[in-house]
């Protein structure tokens, strides 16, 4: 209930715009401000590798490259799905001598303690893509999560559409529920879909969060849904991964490709999945421009800057505003796959591997 109440109150942007950087002095030794203290140092920490392949393949290398192009040093390391090793990490970043930490918690109890650590160190605190509720981060960078979630809404029912459905029976399989963005996500699609329910047009089946994202039980759980409702015409996914599972139990039905599915990420698998007919739809977040936005200010704050942003999220436990950076997702389908492809997000050679090299081709990507 708790999750289904901060639905209705989670993160709302308050103003748009981008993202700038000022000198401050008289901020510099403020904890949310960073300060000239110390050698520039910032730690990193990400959440684990097997929810997403993102933070890995994606996060890690952008974060680092935008790092060393500045010359400052830098520690990233990743959690694993760990929370005791979420919070050692952290302790040693801040015993270290990072003067900014920006993490991606794995839920909002480990975060808090952590970011509360940091800022009685007097060390600058950022939110990476997942706000922490009742934290302390003095700024929050991500994506416009809501806007992510409609799009997956949108998404579903434009392949429905399509399909000419009549009455579908759609299942909800959510993120996890201590992860702030999968109660935004579900709070944006839902606001697409509940018409549809009201109206009848659609009907509401079985709507589930997913432990930990974890992909193996999120097979499970859907398997589980279609031998309780096997009428399932639609399956709104919150990542790729989920929508992955929900496919491979599709699959032993002889459902795939029938059945619409949507997804989140625009993992090569999830593109894959695209290409072949059996996800109708993924969100592609340009986590470039994340982690560009995010080393940007972390590296400004590391120099005793203060950063400055023309976008407020609010913290509906805390209570509070936090400066931030929202950006824009976009909502990918077979017709432009090759967009992920054009920006650098996924190469060709990991996409078009074996069979999908004729469809990649079919596709318009060389």
């Amino acid at each position: 209930m708790r999750k289904g109440i901060l639905s209705l109150l989670a993160v709302g942007v308050l103003a748009t715009g981008g993202l700038t950087a000022c000198g401050d002095d008289d901020k510099a030794a403020d904890p949310g401000t960073g300060g000239n203290a110390k050698k520039a140092k910032i730690g990193v920490i990400l959440p684990d590798s097997k929810s997403s392949a993102r933070w890995e393949t994606a996060d890690r290398k952008y974060l680092e490259q935008a790092f060393k192009t500045a010359g400052v040093d830098y520690d990233i390391q990743n959690a694993q799905n760990d929370k005791a090793a979420f919070q050692t990490i952290a302790e040693q970043m801040i015993t270290g001598g990072v003067n900014v930490l920006m993490i991606v918690n794995l839920d909002s109890g480990t975060g808090k303690a952590v970011l509360d650590k940091a800022k009685a160190a007097g060390v600058a605190t950022i939110d990476y893509d997942r706000l922490t509720l009742g934290g302390s981060a003095a700024y929050y960078v991500s994506f416009d999560n809501v806007a992510v979630g409609k799009l997956q809404g949108e998404g579903l029912v434009k392949c429905l559409t399509d399909a000419k459905a009549t009455k579908p029976v759609i299942a909800e399989l959510n993120g996890s529920q201590t992860d702030n963005n999968a109660t935004l996500f579900k709070q944006g699609y839902d606001g697409v879909l509940k018409a549809k329910y009201d109206s009848g047009e659609y009907v509401k089946g079985p709507d589930q969060w997913v432990a930990e994202w974890d992909n193996t039980t999120a097979g499970t759980v859907f398997e589980q849904m279609l031998t309780s409702t096997p009428n399932i015409a639609g399956v709104l996914a919150a990542n790729d991964g989920l929508g992955n599972a929900a496919i491979n139990i599709l699959k032993k039905q002889k459902l795939n490709g029938k059945v619409p599915v949507t997804g989140q990420d625009a993992t090569v698998q999830g593109l894959q999945n695209i290409l072949n007919g059996d996800q109708c739809m993924t969100v592609y977040k340009a986590v470039k421009q994340e982690a560009d936005a995010a080393a940007k200010l972390a590296i400004g704050l590391a120099k005793g800057e203060k950063g400055a942003t023309s976008q407020k999220v609010t913290d509906p436990e805390g209570k509070r505003e936090v400066d931030a950076v929202l950006l824009t997702p976009k909502s990918i389908t077979k017709d432009n796959v090759k967009d992920v492809i054009d920006d650098g997000y996924v190469t060709v050679a990991e996409l078009c591997t074996g069979d999908f090299a004729a469809k990649c081709a079919a596709a318009g990507i060389k």
